[in-house]
């Protein structure tokens, strides 16, 4: 498959496992599902035979013919609030979760093979806080061959909201991240 073919839904479902459940069996003709804020339930409880508790399986939605991307879970409620899906046609482009190179549990930064090249995308949630941002603000890793980075960033700006009279100063930090992994931004229309 080319990388220019490749077709990415965007979607924050606020925590509603209807909207993804939905958006799996619904939107096959997309390759990619960025999806923030998704639902965590427990998926099933594993009886342990060295620990009176019982291990609780935590875990978004799954579907047939999509390939789920994320944190591992513990049953802390402490969870991530990005996920990604890849349509299982996508297998032989090989990708990976990349915890090792951006661990944060409000990122989804993943690799794929395409052509005998690596590439890489990501799918951020900030918070109120935008810890995420601040995170990749102060992470020193050499990034490159990212195609995308998307998200819910949570920042309103007069620089591409001109209903917003005001300035961000978390706009100063994604754009100057956005330029660190040479790209550049784009709004929805």
């Amino acid at each position: 498959m080319i990388i220019e073919s490749l077709k990415i839904y965007l979607q924050n479902v606020w925590k509603n496992r209807s909207l993804i459940e939905i958006l799996l069996e619904t939107h096959k003709k997309f390759n990619i599902l960025f999806i923030q804020e998704p639902s965590w339930s427990i998926i099933w409880t594993i009886p342990s035979s060295s620990n009176e508790k019982e291990n609780i399986v935590v875990s978004t939605p799954n579907y047939l013919n999509w390939i789920t991307f994320s944190r591992p879970n513990t049953n802390d409620h402490n969870h991530s609030r990005v996920v990604m899906y890849t349509n299982i046609c996508l297998t032989t482009m090989w990708f990976f979760l990349k915890r090792n190179i951006l661990n944060h549990k409000n990122i989804c930064y993943f690799s794929f093979f395409n052509n005998g090249f690596i590439f890489f995308m990501i799918n951020i949630y900030l918070d109120d806080n935008h810890s995420a941002l601040k995170y990749l603000k102060d992470t020193e890793a050499n990034i490159c061959n990212v195609l995308i980075m998307a998200g819910n960033f949570n920042i309103r700006n007069s620089d591409w909201d001109s209903l917003y009279l005001f300035y961000s100063s978390y706009s100063g930090f994604l754009v100057k991240i956005v330029e660190s992994f040479n790209l550049t931004l784009s709004s929805v229309i």
